[in-house]
């Protein structure tokens, strides 16, 4: 938690708030209660930051929807982006076989 609080600027109970509030965030914890926060914890503990810093939204339900919303966006980014390399492998393969 130490290394996720300096890299976060975040108080180690702000940290167990959020992990209270939103249940994407789960650190695995030891047996002393240590946790260990992954790279995708780590990111959506800073996406959480910049919608309550910087999108000015505090409200943890209002926070929720814009993760969730995050999550569509990213979904559809992600077809899109596989669309686009289908395709591109199609031109590539109809180019080599002119």
């Amino acid at each position: 938690m130490s290394e996720v609080r300096a890299e976060t600027g975040l108080s180690a109970a702000t940290l167990r708030f959020w992990e209270e509030q939103f249940e994407q965030l789960s650190p695995r914890k030891d047996g002393h209660g240590n946790r260990y926060y992954t790279k995708e914890d780590v990111a959506l503990i800073k996406r959480i930051k910049f919608i309550r810093d910087e999108l000015k939204i505090t409200r943890i339900e209002a926070i929720r929807t814009e993760l969730q919303s995050d999550a569509k966006h990213s979904d559809s980014r992600q077809r899109a982006t596989e669309i686009l390399l289908k395709l591109r492998q199609q031109l590539v393969d109809l180019r080599t076989s002119i």
